[in-house]
């Protein structure tokens, strides 16, 4: 697929110069021109690992491991009729499909070097996060339960990572549209955990886009550098003291990496302390460079190739004057105790579902279910969306939403529909079921709205009208051609 891509000659001879003496340029080049496997990343917001390995037996998945992410596989399709992300599993939202490499920048966040456990931040930004695997992966390592603030510069990219969060079922986010350069002047020293997934010439991506090199020259880098100093420093000012930075490209030059993090220790010498990563997964050394950075090597693990630095902040940068902005108009208000009280009362009546965590906002009729900890972020930030969508109130009372279900009905105990793989087709095809289709035993319990399920899985709202299930699937999300089969 990739046997003809041209590598520029400069970019050979900057790979030659700084491969580490135990590779080989002709390996390098050869893994260059083959193409990457396919791997996933387990959602654990909507299914366990070992739920996931079962599931995948019964598809004929072959899984192999990757050693730095407990949640992600390399896989290998048998039936490969159907395209991945046309299968019923992913447009549930039961995995991703993530890229190896770029499972690690998360993995290095959360995982404390000494003890090996799971480190927890209660507010952490993401400050390039589209198309969403990694703030994706946040979530689910937090359990949808700390404060993300998902960034995104891109407008349509930002459209799909608002896609991917919904269809993820993450409820614990504030999406944003800033160039991230503003996040240390904006909100300093809010944030106990930063990731910088930065912009970059790609170089590691090859694999999966032979055009990844079209534009890549010498001057290229270094102006690209230029930006991601600006980026780092952005990132370094709004993390708390004691907190995490995670700086990472999916890129193989110096320059774009080692120098951007030597940039920031010689700006804050005082401050920023690198924490080395080679005890993340067993053999993290085969990829560890002097400063104590992973510098991944696309050979080494059969991979993207990608750079990951992990920093702390030692003690507070002192507050300056945060930079002035125009008046914020937040256009959402707190429900009152007594339509916290009926919003409660509905989902408990019509779902037997109860809300653990978030506040409860309204804006005109729609009800939305934030994160506890965003009040504080009130009026010192604009967000694009803010935490999900649960319902619409109307006279008679409220109705649920799309998000609420994909996010919580798996927790459901009460007017949930099971379909069989070919309902569940024409469910998300947009078309209405016929209750004598399904094979139901509490048919005359079902009433209103109703949790539509395959295999236990969320697939999205409906309601009973007679003896039809009527569809109240997301138009935008219909799909009519490429679906799975049985």
């Amino acid at each position: 697929m990739h046997s003809n891509i041209k590598l520029p000659e400069d970019y050979l001879t900057l790979m030659g110069n700084i491969i580490p003496d135990h590779l080989s340029m002709d390996d390098f080049i050869a893994c260059c021109k083959t193409p990457l496997k396919t791997s996933v990343r387990v959602n654990t917001l909507k299914i366990s690992v070992e739920e996931f390995k079962q599931l995948a037996k019964t598809k004929q998945w072959l899984l192999s491991p990757i050693p730095w992410c407990e949640e992600g596989f390399w896989l290998e399709q048998e039936n490969t009729e159907t395209k991945l992300g046309n299968s019923w599993e992913h447009i549930a939202g039961l995995f991703y499909i993530q890229e190896a490499s770029s499972m690690l920048p998360v993995t290095a966040l959360f995982k404390e070097q000494v003890s090996g456990v799971t480190a927890q931040y209660n507010t952490i930004l993401d400050c390039a996060s589209a198309p969403g695997s990694k703030t994706s992966q946040i979530a689910a390592l937090c359990n949808n339960n700390n404060f993300i603030v998902a960034n995104e510069l891109s407008s349509s990219r930002l459209k799909v990572l608002s896609a991917n969060v919904k269809r993820c079922g993450i409820k614990n986010i504030a999406l944003s549209h800033y160039d991230a350069n503003v996040f240390g002047t904006w909100l300093p020293e809010m944030f106990d955990a930063v990731l910088l997934d930065a912009p970059c010439s790609g170089e590691g991506a090859i694999r999966k886009d032979d055009k990844a090199m079209l534009n890549w020259s010498l001057k290229s880098i270094s102006d690209i550098a230029d930006i991601q100093k600006e980026l780092i420093e952005s990132a370094f000012k709004a993390l708390k003291p004691g907190g995490t930075l995670i700086y990472s490209t999916c890129t193989l030059n110096e320059t774009e990496n080692q120098a951007v993090c030597q940039h920031l220790l010689d700006l804050y010498p005082d401050h920023a302390e690198v924490i080395p990563l080679n005890d993340l997964f067993p053999t993290a050394n085969n990829c560890l460079t002097a400063e104590g950075f992973l510098h991944v090597w696309p050979q080494i693990y059969d991979s993207e190739g990608f750079f990951v630095a992990k920093f702390t902040k030692k003690e507070s940068q002192g507050l300056r004057p945060i930079k002035k902005k125009k008046r914020l108009i937040f256009p959402f208000s707190p429900v009152s105790r007594i339509e916290n009280d009926a919003i409660r009362d509905y989902f408990r009546d019509a779902f037997s579902f109860e809300f653990e965590s978030g506040v409860f906002y309204h804006r005109d009729s729609e009800i939305w279910l934030f994160p506890k900890e965003f009040p504080a972020f009130i009026g010192k930030f604009k967000f694009d969306r803010i935490g999900i969508k649960i319902a619409e109130k109307f006279k008679k009372g409220f109705r649920a939403q799309h998000e609420w279900a994909r996010t919580f009905g798996h927790h459901c105990d009460k007017n949930t529909v099971s379909l069989d793989i070919e309902q569940a087709k024409q469910y998300i095809m947009g078309r209405d079921i016929n209750f004598s289709d399904i094979e139901i035993e509490n048919l005359d319990q079902l009433q209103g709205e109703l949790v539509v399920l395959l295999e236990g899985s969320v697939l999205g709202l409906g309601k009973r009208v007679n003896q039809r299930l009527k569809n109240n699937y997301p138009r935008d999300l219909v799909r009519d051609n490429n679906l799975f089969n049985e």
